[in-house]
């Protein structure tokens, strides 16, 4: 059995006020109160976002770091994962996420992934 399984608190990221909060996990929560929650920083009142168990914050005047985890968030990438092996590869600075990102990126369509040979190749 996975280490996250029935242990660990969520950890929830507001990245207006650079604060982190563990909230208690969907299992100890009905159906409906896990599906429609939306935790809100205590400070500034925003929804925070699920960051997932293996998300170390940076420290709160680390700016750069948490533009980092900000965007790598709004792409997609979370620190979810069972606990046995981690949530992968994370560039370590911001200046790295633009290459990450690029490396990354998958194609919705047939459209999208013919524009992106096309693109390589010119």
């Amino acid at each position: 059995m996975c280490r996250y399984a029935t242990t660990y608190k969520n950890i929830y990221a507001c990245f207006s006020c650079r604060k982190v909060f563990k909230q208690r996990p969907d299992y100890e929560l009905g159906k409906i109160e896990a599906a429609n929650r939306q935790y809100k920083c205590p400070q500034c009142g925003e929804v925070m976002n699920d960051m997932g168990h293996d998300f170390h914050a940076p420290k709160q005047k680390d700016i750069k770091q948490w533009k980092k985890v900000e965007v790598l968030y709004a792409h997609g990438f979370s620190y979810h994962s069972c606990g046995c092996d981690g949530p992968g590869y994370r560039p370590a600075k911001l200046s790295e996420v633009e290459a990450f990102l690029e490396a990354k990126q998958t194609f919705k369509t047939e459209g999208e992934v013919l524009l992106q040979k096309l693109s390589v190749k010119a």
